[in-house]
């Protein structure tokens, strides 16, 4: 990873223009969030249009944000797997036609789980083989189109659960994501470790953070400086890391991004 980092952001395909000189400028990372959206899956060409036209000699690292509403990963009634698989199908189909390296996919691990998951000695096990079996075929079309899933913690207590799935996949398809804000309200109000050791945590297999500032109370997705994220801890963890993640800054304002990492600047922690 570079040193300071250069920080990208998530940002809607209609704004990019609003920040086309700032992406291109340093080849920032990208994320396109319409992708989750089951209405835009199912009839993506607009969209996928309108992005490769506006990053058209752009050459950084693109990545979508891949289908989640309504359904978690650990899914165990077939027929519904069957739909999930589909959404997951046609987001790599949109990932192929963006060139899109990266999708970013949601853990189903909460904090109910911190105390029942291992009630009964395979529970744990079968958890993870509902989550590889609803991935099953998503894995084998990522590796074949040379896409990787990053699976985030949403309601994560413990980041050893998500690397568990992923070291059961041993699959170049399937790596870890971090989100900060995600982290910091599992630490203030469930009593999860601070964001930092997520990320320390995850190690070589950190392919993407998420960032934004937080109380801690919600998930707030705020300008970075506009919370009490604890942002020095977290870059010091990644620099630490043998790995070169997408930094992404996730927040609710997409014409605020430049701000945030205006704030990382003044701290001296990216670019």
């Amino acid at each position: 990873m570079q040193d300071p980092p250069i920080v990208g952001a998530q940002l809607s395909v209609l704004d990019l223009d609003r920040h086309r000189d700032w992406l291109f400028e340093k080849d920032r990372d990208v994320e396109l969030p319409e992708f989750s959206m089951t209405d835009i899956l199912k009839s993506p060409d607009a969209f996928v249009a309108m992005a490769r036209e506006k990053l058209d000699g752009w050459n950084g690292r693109l990545g979508i944000h891949g289908p989640y509403s309504g359904f978690e990963l650990d899914v165990k009634d077939r027929e519904i797997r069957d739909v999930v698989q589909v959404r997951l199908d046609q987001a790599l189909g949109v990932c192929e036609r963006l060139g899109a390296t990266q999708m970013v996919i949601h853990s189903p691990y909460d904090a109910w789980d911190a105390a029942n998951l291992d009630i009964r000695p395979r529970d744990r096990g079968r958890r993870i083989e509902a989550i590889l079996d609803t991935l099953a075929p998503a894995l084998d079309r990522a590796e074949e189109i040379g896409v990787e899933m990053v699976l985030e913690n949403i309601r994560d207590t413990d980041p050893a659960d998500r690397a568990q799935v992923v070291e059961a996949a041993d699959s170049p398809a399937l790596r870890l994501s971090v989100d900060v804000g995600h982290a910091y309200w599992a630490e203030r109000t469930c009593g999860a470790p601070p964001p930092d050791r997520f990320v320390a945590a995850a190690g070589p297999a950190l392919a993407h953070v998420h960032l934004q500032d937080s109380d801690g109370w919600a998930d707030r997705h705020w300008v970075l400086g506009e919370g009490s994220v604890g942002f020095h801890a977290i870059f010091a963890a990644l620099r630490n890391l043998r790995a070169d993640p997408h930094l992404i800054v996730e927040i609710r304002d997409f014409h605020r991004v430049r701000d945030s990492v205006a704030h990382l600047e003044r701290l001296g922690l990216a670019q």
